[in-house]
């Protein structure tokens, strides 16, 4: 048997590994390739909740594209939630898949911190320049520059049914007025489930941005003096940002076994149980 990450070890591109990127935790999915920090390309999925039909032909065009083949892939990086059930099972289903026919890594991302990135950066630059330097560059060609002021939260919203919402919230750690590109950010509330009434009286204490997929049906529950809805432009996660994340990981070693992977889902689907 060939080890590939031996070979790669003897080329030099150790710390170049091909890999592949996965978003379907949302309405919209998307897969990205990516050499090592270099994001090579992306590709969006032609509609809402086409997950199932259109990632095998996505990613078998990504690597036609480039010239690669699929035992190419040594890591794999995935939302795994909170999100969509379905879109959930797909990637974690995928990326074992990978695991197990190639020997290929896996990195879970946060799906709320996917979303995040559209805005924010959670690390100093220096750690990643040419990371930083390049998803900052196409983050901004993307979204353009906002300003969140040193006070200001920003919190992520996804639908959870029940009149619940899956939330996190991020705030600046530093104590200057930075564009959002370059600026400090901290997970200070984790994954969780909450009522929009719940998140009102926590945090609409003072201003608060919201971003998600969870505002296109429900924006108006969040109504508050001091709560700032952003544009849709930043409301979905994308593969870019799982390989931006992702990346950051998998420098960290922080990679998941295949065996015991599984999505997060925070609270279990609905299931009606039919009587017989």
């Amino acid at each position: 048997m060939i080890d590939k990450r031996a070979m790669a070890t003897k080329t030099g591109n150790f710390d170049k590994p091909l890999i592949l990127a996965i978003e379907t935790s949302g309405r919209l999915g998307s897969v990205a390739l990516a050499q090592g920090d270099k994001l090579l390309s992306e590709s969006h999925f032609s509609g809402p909740m086409r997950h199932s039909a259109e990632i095998f032909p996505a990613v078998t065009d990504l690597l036609s594209r480039f010239s690669k083949k699929p035992d190419q892939i040594e890591q794999i990086y995935i939302s795994v939630g909170p999100g969509s059930f379905t879109g959930l099972r797909i990637a974690v289903t995928f990326a074992k898949t990978m695991a197990l026919a190639n020997n290929s890594k896996i990195v879970a991302v946060d799906t709320l911190d996917c979303i995040a990135a559209n805005v924010i950066d959670f690390a100093p630059p220096s750690p990643l320049p040419q990371l930083n330097t390049q998803h900052g560059a196409k983050r901004r060609a993307r979204f353009g520059n906002s300003t969140l002021k040193t006070d200001d939260r920003l919190a992520v919203i996804l639908d959870a049914k029940r009149g619940q919402f899956f939330i996190a919230v991020y705030e600046i750690t530093n104590d200057e007025i930075r564009t959002t590109h370059d600026a400090i950010w901290k997970k200070t509330l984790p994954d969780c489930l909450m009522t929009a009434e719940e998140f009102l009286a926590r945090f609409s204490d003072k201003p608060t941005a919201l971003i998600g997929e969870g505002l296109v049906f429900y924006k108006d529950k969040f109504a508050h003096k001091n709560i700032r809805v952003l544009d849709e432009k930043f409301w979905n996660p994308s593969a870019a940002n799982i390989h931006l994340l992702g990346r950051q990981l998998a420098l960290q070693n922080q990679f998941s076994d295949p065996l015991t992977l599984t999505p997060n889902y925070i609270r279990g689907p609905d299931v009606t149980v039919k009587q017989i």
